[in-house]
């Protein structure tokens, strides 16, 4: 159906019809504007929801990794994809939808000014050509009446008998200019309405209907565009429902991925501290003095009180070691990590020893890539001077000197930490080698036993049986040297009970390792403490005599002897390394 046959009349309400059809079209185009809006600010908002409750490591300290932290974190990387994809449509929709439609609604504002001024101009010359026939028949129409006016003087003259013939000469020629020009008028007249008529039928059968049908065209234009920006609106949305649809299954994979089973064990890896439970508390019998009688003797009420102070001492140290189980006290983060447990201590040297060798292999890279060029400098010496490759070769070799050295440090102490804790599962088992004496097992209440079941591990505790010893002790020459051994490493000695010592220094041993890690030495001043065995290169005596204690040929001197270490012991693992809790024979 065609506007130009069926609307030929209706030009304004075109007019009109049109202007709607183009706000129309700018009133979409601002809904899609705020919709575009909606999305970015909803991808924002969901970018900062993301980035505030994302995961803040710290280099030097991460959170354990659990399962369900794992989860939260892939949902919310997932959740920041989606924000991506929300950003697409924005894009999408501002770029397909918003833009085009802009560009459009510019453009058909200027066809439907160039179609309504066609329009006009075409009416305006109609109504010219209108007004050029009105006018010449308006023009035909007056010299009519003057020419029948002529005439009616004509005659009335030429019938009057009084009138002169030069009255009547004068009319007769009055009215043949009249009618001459009556004539004129006529044609002109004529010519003038078969133009209006030509120019009338043009402008309604031809121009007229041009034109609507160019505003015609236009506006079923605007309505497929509009029907092409609906869909691409749709279109932008559908295109990134997959990527969408795989954020949400990578979501709910997360979810599948959280086993509370291994968040139990990673809290197990995470805290353990490789100590173990303390031991029984001791009975403390204070009905002793009840039963005591005057012929107890001097000797042996001195055992007794002797007893009930040694019991009090061993309590209150045993109690003094529940804050292993308890609140940690607080004290200075030390390089090689013995504040803390051993097994966290563990994880913190085995962290930083594949730290070291990562940074080992770099600097080695380095340095083949070094000597490369310095080959190529010389055997090409125009590219380059192979000396000034020199400070930097040196600089990597000491590099890689003191990350070996570093690495061989923290080495020493994984391996120290991990014959500790190694040493505390199986020392039941091997006790038998660790111990020198080789006639029987001490209890830990300082008993000669030959029953190996009978052995408790736990902090050597001090009890009455050893009173008739400690005279002696103090009267005893100092240990004998089973050997001798060379300092590799410095170590300052800063806990009380060991002994400081300087890279390369000589000290005699006195005592070996029995498993805990330390080895008792003595300088030749007399100086005697505990150094880690790991810093030192040991040399033993096989025939040296009294050996640890444990050959010498009497029984008694063997108890004497193992009995007065069993003494010091307890006061040196109270003070020296809380942490390690080292059993001593």
């Amino acid at each position: 159906m065609s506007w130009g046959t069926e609307l030929w009349d209706q030009f304004d309400s075109l007019d009109k019809h049109t202007q709607w059809g183009i706000d129309f079209l700018e009133r979409y185009a601002k809904f899609v504007k705020e919709r575009i809006e909606i999305e970015q600010n909803y991808a924002k908002q969901l970018r900062n929801l993301v980035k505030k409750y994302c995961p803040k490591r710290s280099s030097k300290d991460e959170e354990p990794r659990f399962t369900s932290c794992v989860a939260f974190f892939n949902i919310l990387n997932e959740l920041n994809d989606y924000a991506g994809q929300r950003e697409v449509v924005a894009e999408e929709m501002a770029h397909r939808v918003y833009g085009e439609l802009m560009r459009y609604a510019h453009d058909l504002k200027t066809e439907r000014k160039m179609h309504l001024q066609e329009g006009r101009k075409a009416q305006q010359y109609l109504d010219m050509c209108w007004k050029q026939m009105d006018n010449s028949k308006k023009k035909f129409e007056r010299e009519c009446r003057e020419a029948e006016k002529a005439q009616q003087s004509y005659e009335r003259l030429d019938n009057d008998t009084n009138a002169t013939k030069a009255d009547v000469e004068k009319a007769k020629q009055q009215l043949n200019l009249r009618t001459h020009m009556a004539d004129e008028n006529k044609n002109e007249y004529a010519a003038q309405l078969q133009n209006f008529n030509g120019e009338q039928h043009k402008h309604f059968y031809v121009v007229i209907p041009q034109i609507y049908k160019q505003l015609q065209e236009m506006d079923e234009r605007r309505t497929i565009k509009l029907s092409e920006c609906y869909r691409g609106f749709a279109d932008s949305e559908r295109k990134v429902i997959p990527i969408i649809s795989k954020c949400l299954e990578g979501m709910i994979l997360a979810a599948k991925s959280v086993d509370e089973r291994r968040d139990s064990q990673m809290v197990v890896d995470s805290f353990k501290s490789g100590f173990e439970p303390p031991g029984d508390f001791p009975f403390e019998d204070y009905s002793q003095h009840i039963y005591r009688t005057i012929s107890d003797g001097t000797i042996s009420a001195s055992k007794q009180e002797s007893g009930k102070m040694d019991a009090k001492t061993t309590v209150g140290k045993a109690k003094g070691k529940l804050w292993l189980f308890g609140k940690k006290p607080k004290g200075p983060a030390l390089e090689d990590f013995s504040h803390l447990p051993p097994e966290q201590r563990r994880k913190k040297l085995q962290q930083r020893i594949d730290e070291l060798n990562r940074e080992l292999q770099k600097e080695s890279d380095q340095k083949d890539a070094l000597n490369k060029m310095k080959d190529v400098y010389e055997k090409n010496p125009q590219m380059g001077d192979p000396g000034s490759l020199q400070p930097k070769l040196a600089e990597t070799m000491n590099n890689i000197d003191r990350l070996r050295m570093e690495i061989h440090k923290n080495e020493a102490w994984l391996s120290e930490v991990e014959g500790k804790t190694g040493g505390r599962g199986d020392r039941r088992h091997s006790s038998d080698i660790n111990h020198l004496v080789t006639q029987g097992r001490e209890s830990p209440e300082g008993s000669y036993t030959d029953d190996a079941n009978q052995e408790v591990r736990g902090p050597p505790q001090q009890h009455g049986h050893h009173s008739e010893f400690d005279d002696e002790f103090e009267d005893d020459d100092p240990l004998p040297a089973i050997g001798h051994c060379k300092a590799i490493y410095p170590f300052d000695g800063h806990n009380e009970g060991t002994l400081a010592m300087k890279e390369g220094e000589v000290l005699y041993i006195i005592e070996e390792d029995k498993g805990d890690g330390w080895t008792r030495a003595r300088r030749q001043n007399g100086e005697e403490g505990y150094v880690p065995t790991s810093y030192i290169d040991v040399t033993l005596e096989k025939n040296s005599k009294g050996a640890a204690g444990g050959e010498v040929c009497s029984l008694g001197i063997s108890i004497k002897v193992d009995h007065t270490l069993k003494v010091l012991r307890p006061w040196l693992t109270e003070w020296l390394y809380p942490f390690t809790q080292p059993t001593f024979a």
